[in-house]
């Protein structure tokens, strides 16, 4: 049972890598019903393979990878349909949207330069960045104008979330996958001294 729940779950996660090509055709193609309709599968697959996952045990280093590989794209679509389908409220928001790159630049530029590649934290800020960045973004094209609250509270929770990788990544010596977050790994270095 374990090795079969394992390639289900993969397989959900995979969906996601397979639906952001699709999703970048429906964008350019100005199919925003079938864009916003597929954007808010992906995000549901986001929502239940790693539950799934934990539920049944079967987490893996790969997993996680192709987790974070699907998370980015599905996150990358929607942020692109903003640019694309909704680029008044962009344009309103664009410093914003600027210092989210920055950091983002920054974290990742920091992980390569630490690890030889991305991260795969999935930190409890990190989870609780990608359900409210979900939330908005399948909403910004549900709704007839994207929600400033759920907008700010996204950029709030992602800016943490995006320090909070910089520095685990300075902390962490080794790639590690999983980790809870920062108060964690410092209570444990703490409780090695």
């Amino acid at each position: 049972m374990e090795k079969t729940s394992y390639y289900i779950i993969n397989a959900i996660t995979f969906y996601r890598v397979l639906a952001a090509p699709v999703l970048f055709l429906f964008i350019f193609t100005g199919q925003t019903d079938l864009f916003k309709w597929l954007l808010g599968l992906s995000f549901f697959t986001d929502a239940i393979d790693g539950y799934l996952a934990r539920r049944y045990k079967v987490t893996s280093v790969a997993g996680a990878r192709l987790d974070s590989l699907g998370d980015d794209l599905t996150v990358l679509a929607g942020i692109i349909g903003l640019f694309v389908l909704r680029n008044d409220f962009i344009s309103r928001q664009y410093l914003w949207v600027a210092v989210l790159l920055v950091l983002l630049a920054v974290q990742v530029t920091a992980a390569f330069w630490r690890y030889g590649k991305m991260t795969s934290f999935h930190t409890w800020l990190a989870k609780s960045a990608a359900v409210l960045q979900g939330i908005f973004l399948i909403s910004a094209f549900f709704m007839p104008e994207p929600s400033l609250l759920l907008f700010y509270m996204a950029v709030a929770v992602t800016a943490l979330e995006l320090l909070e990788e910089i520095v685990l990544v300075f902390l962490l010596p080794v790639w590690k996958v999983n980790v809870k977050g920062l108060y964690w790994v410092l209570k444990q270095q703490q409780e090695k001294r």
